[in-house]
C-alpha cells in the first residue's frame, strides 16, 4: 500500500506544474468513494422475469452531466456478487447531486436488458460503461457497451430528460454494410466544447467526432450521434490513431475515458492506460495497473496524434482503488463535468466503486 501512495504523490508536483493544454492538477477529496453498491435496491428484470438486487455486487464506471445546476451521474451496477468477473449482468443506474460529491440514487435502473430488439446484444452480460453528452438541441446521447458475454458492441441511446432512454442499437451496425458490427468495440468519447459552463457535443464540418476503442484508439464520425463511421486504413481495417507505448504506464492498452474536449491547442482526450504484466511492462507504475493519461490530437485532422503526457495524471492510491474485483489497482476515468468553477472527474475504482477528483477551473 505504501508503495502505491508514494507513487501517486510523486506525480502531484508534475501535474500541478504542467502547462496547457493538459488538464492536470486533480486532487482526491476526503469524500471518497462517492458511490458504492447497495443490496437494498430491487428491480424486476423483464428478461429473467424475477426481482433482482440489481446493484448488490458492484457500482462503478460512471458517466456524468450537469443539468439545472445539478450533477447527474450514470453508473454501471452489477447484480450477482457470486458470479465471476465478466459473467454478471450489468444495468445502468442514475444518481444526482447538488454539490457534486453527495449523491442520491434513483431506485430503478434507467437502461437495462429487456425483451426488445436489442436483447441479442444486451443479454446476458447487460449494458455497461456509459458516456453521456448533451447535444445542441438540448437532448442527450448515451454511448454504452452492449455485452452478450461473447462480443462487446458499442451502442447508443437517446433521451430528452436523462431518465427515459430510447435504445438505438450498435453504432457500427450500418457502417460499410455492417463490416464492423461483430468487431469488439467499447468506450466512445465524443468531442465536446465548453459553452456557457456546459459541455456540449461539437460538430466539426457537420459531423460529431468520437474516439473509441480499447487496445488502441480509432476515430469515428457521425451526423446524428447514433450511427457512426469508423476510420479505415489502406487495407480496409480499422485505423489505429493512438497505440500503447512500450515500456510505459500505458504499455498494454489505451482506452478512451470521458468525452473529449475541444481546445485551442487541439482535441484533448483523457484516456485509461493499462500497464502490461511481464515483458514490455513500464516501470513507473505497478504491473497491470490502470492509470489516467492524456493525449492531444490535431483539430484539422482528428486522427493525428500531436503528443501525449509522458506520465499519468491520476493513479490508484486509496485502499478502495486497490481492492475489489480488480486488485491490481484501477482509476478508470469515464466522467468529466465543469461544475461551480471547477472540473470534477469521476472514475471507477477497481471495478467496484465510484471515486472523484477535483481541479479548480483556472485557465481552462
Amino acid at each position: 500500500m505504501k508503495n502505491y501512495i508514494r507513487f501517486f504523490l510523486l506525480f502531484i508536483p508534475f501535474a500541478l506544474s504542467s502547462q496547457q493544454p493538459w488538464l492536470t492538477g486533480f486532487t482526491k477529496p476526503e469524500i471518497n468513494p462517492v458511490l458504492q453498491a447497495d443490496a437494498s435496491f430491487r428491480f424486476y428484470c423483464p428478461v429473467k422475469k424475477d426481482s433482482v438486487n440489481w446493484q448488490q455486487a458492484d457500482v462503478f464506471n460512471p458517466a456524468a452531466i450537469v443539468r439545472n445546476d445539478t450533477v447527474f451521474m450514470f453508473f454501471r451496477a452489477e447484480d450477482n456478487p457470486d458470479a465471476r468477473l465478466g459473467e454478471r449482468t450489468s444495468r445502468i443506474g442514475l444518481a444526482y447531486s447538488t454539490d457534486g460529491l453527495h449523491f442520491e440514487k434513483y431506485p430503478q435502473p434507467v437502461l437495462f436488458p429487456d425483451n426488445d430488439a436489442f436483447s441479442e446484444w444486451d443479454y446476458p452480460g447487460g449494458v455497461e460503461d456509459p458516456r453521456v453528452v448533451e447535444l445542441e438541441d438540448g437532448s442527450y446521447l448515451m454511448l454504452y457497451t452492449s455485452w452478450n458475454q461473447q462480443t462487446a458492441r458499442l451502442s447508443s441511446a437517446t433521451s430528452r430528460d436523462l431518465y427515459h432512454w430510447t435504445k438505438q442499437g450498435p453504432v457500427f451496425e450500418n457502417a460499410y454494410d455492417g463490416a464492423f458490427l461483430d468487431t469488439w468495440s467499447k468506450s466512445g468519447a465524443v468531442v465536446t466544447e465548453l459553452k456557457n459552463g456546459r459541455l456540449i457535443a461539437k460538430k466539426i464540418n457537420g459531423e460529431y467526432i468520437m474516439y473509441w476503442g480499447e487496445l488502441f484508439v480509432n476515430v469515428a464520425r457521425s451526423g446524428d450521434g447514433m450511427d457512426w463511421i469508423p476510420e479505415r486504413d489502406s487495407e480496409g481495417q480499422l485505423a489505429k490513431s493512438f497505440l500503447p507505448s512500450p515500456g510505459k504506464f500505458d504499455s498494454h492498452l489505451v482506452e478512451p475515458g470521458p468525452p473529449a474536449l475541444y481546445t485551442e491547442e487541439g482535441f484533448l482526450l483523457i484516456y485509461n492506460g493499462k500497464n502490461l504484466s511481464g515483458p514490455g511492462a513500464g516501470t513507473e507504475t505497478p504491473e497491470g495497473t490502470y492509470c489516467g493519461g492524456q493525449a492531444l490530437f490535431d483539430r484539422d485532422n482528428p486522427s493525428k496524434l500531436i503528443k501525449r503526457l509522458e506520465k499519468p495524471f491520476i493513479c490508484p492510491s486509496l485502499p478502495h482503488e486497490l481492492s475489489g474485483q480488480y486488485q491490481a489497482g484501477t482509476t478508470f476515468t469515464e466522467a468529466l463535468v465543469y461544475f461551480r468553477d471547477q472540473w470534477i472527474l469521476y472514475y471507477g475504482t477497481a471495478d467496484s466503486m465510484v471515486g472523484v477528483a477535483i481541479r479548480p477551473a483556472t485557465n481552462h
